[in-house]
């Protein structure tokens, strides 16, 4: 028998495994071996999972989707850091007091969601990149591209796209 999904052992239609014998496609008569289902359904997640991760920047909102709307509340965000907000997939930076910055929280590599704010970084959880607060730009890989910016102001306290 070889590996878990590679191997060449399956349910025979007369009875448990045997070491030569291929499962068979569905719809020719025979049964469809217990790893050959097994590993069908592991591929299958495993794909869910990588579609889950994006790619291409799946899930990134574009100014036309966001303008005119409120994304924070200024007194929400720290001097230094900045707050996400997951609805929206959008994270809101303040790098000095007083000037606001609002960034794409989709991570540009594989579309995962940006994890964290601290120590003037933005950064995701799912590969290690990692994003400067000021202007979005990649300080650490694997991401090539800064993180998409829009334009806002303050607002009546708000943080509002442009």
């Amino acid at each position: 028998m070889r590996g878990r999904c590679g191997g060449r052992g399956g349910v025979h239609q007369d009875g448990p495994m045997e070491e030569n014998v291929m499962p068979r496609a569905a719809g020719d008569g025979g049964i469809v071996g217990r790893r050959a289902v097994l590993c069908g359904a592991a591929g299958a997640v495993g794909a869910t999972v990588i579609a889950g991760c994006g790619g291409s920047g799946s899930g990134v909102k574009s100014v036309e989707d966001l303008r005119g709307k409120e994304i924070a509340k200024a007194a929400d965000v720290p001097v230094g850091g900045g707050k996400i907000y997951g609805t929206e997939k959008v994270v809101v930076t303040q790098p000095a007091q007083g000037a606001f910055k609002a960034f794409t929280a989709v991570c540009p590599h594989q579309g995962c969601t940006v994890g964290s704010v601290a120590n003037g970084l933005i950064r995701c959880p799912c590969h290690g990149s990692e994003f400067k607060i000021a202007d979005g730009a990649v300080t650490k890989g694997p991401a090539t591209k800064p993180l998409l910016e829009y334009p806002v102001q303050v607002k009546n306290g708000g943080i509002v796209v442009t």
